[in-house]
């Protein structure tokens, strides 16, 4: 059986854009361990995988936001449960306090209060399905059913 190729500590330093310390900061508190191989004594190099690439990028471009590290340790378990494939269709969001995951335009989940879920209302969606739901003698004027998604 072929063992798994993994990615070692400068390439990663190189792809990601963060430094040796920090790397090595991060792997020796547990943020980000290499999970094809971690260092086992003198001569034995960190190997990271595809999936921890992603997630050193992600703790970086939070980083460079403001994001404190604190915060960013409470969000990368959510990461790593969401990256054992290619994900799809999911948006960190952060404000410089909160970190939220956008997984869909009506689910946005805040990542630091335990998964709490939080709603979000599309206004543009209220008021297309308002306009739509208007008797035809009750549109106002000033309202368009072609700028609102309608015939």
């Amino acid at each position: 059986m072929r063992e798994i190729e993994g990615y070692r500590v400068p390439d990663v330093c190189k792809l990601v854009g963060i430094s040796y310390r920090q790397l090595d900061y991060w792997a020796r508190t547990e943020l980000v361990t290499p999970s094809v191989r971690d260092a086992g004594g003198s001569g034995t190099q960190r190997l990271y995988s595809f999936q921890d690439l992603v997630v050193l990028r992600v703790i970086k471009k939070l980083l460079d936001t403001g994001v404190s590290l604190q915060r960013i340790r409470k969000a990368v378990d959510y990461l790593h449960g969401h990256l054992k494939a290619e994900p799809s269709g999911v948006t960190l969001m952060s404000d410089g306090n909160r970190i939220y995951a956008a997984q869909s335009p009506e689910e946005i989940v805040d990542l630091l209060q335990k998964g709490q879920g939080v709603f979000a209302i599309a206004l543009d969606r209220v008021w297309d399905d308002l306009i739509k739901q208007l008797p035809k003698g009750r549109v106002p004027a000033h309202l368009s059913l072609a700028g609102a998604g309608g015939t």
